[in-house]
């Protein structure tokens, strides 16, 4: 009986190590090292804006049934409102996303960053990411 006890707490304590490991780690400032972000069947950004910090990626998830794009390019935006991109920094843009596909992007020059879905631009998909300088 004492052989199964410690089978089973240190099956426990295998997994309990292993999910600590495996879970998002958080940054000096406080932020996720990853943050996220979904695309909705809303034709909304969800948070719609966010900030962080230097160094720090975020992933957007496709969570609705349509295609959508994250873009922060000013040649592809039909309204110049629509985006913005600090000096020096490089326009990305995902492509096409199809549901549940993701996208990551890390951020490395301080700013705001004011991005739009190319299918549904039309329709507000935009969103803004707010980057200070890394502590």
């Amino acid at each position: 009986m004492k052989k199964i006890a410690l089978f089973v707490l240190s099956a426990l304590m295998l997994w309990v190590a292993v999910v600590a490991f495996a879970a998002p780690g958080k940054s000096k400032t406080g932020h996720s090292k990853v943050v996220h972000i979904t695309m909705t069947n809303t034709l909304k950004f969800n948070p719609a804006s966010d900030t962080i910090r230097v160094g720090q990626t975020v992933e957007w998830r496709n969570t609705s049934l349509l295609v959508h794009t994250v873009t922060c390019d000013p040649k592809k935006a039909a309204k110049p409102e629509h985006v913005a991109l600090p000096e020096g920094a490089e326009p990305f843009d995902s492509g096409n996303m199809d549901p549940d596909a993701t996208f990551r992007h890390t951020f490395t020059v301080p700013g705001v960053y004011k991005y739009f879905c190319i299918p549904h631009e039309a329709a507000g998909m935009v969103g803004e990411i707010v980057v200070l300088p890394a502590k």
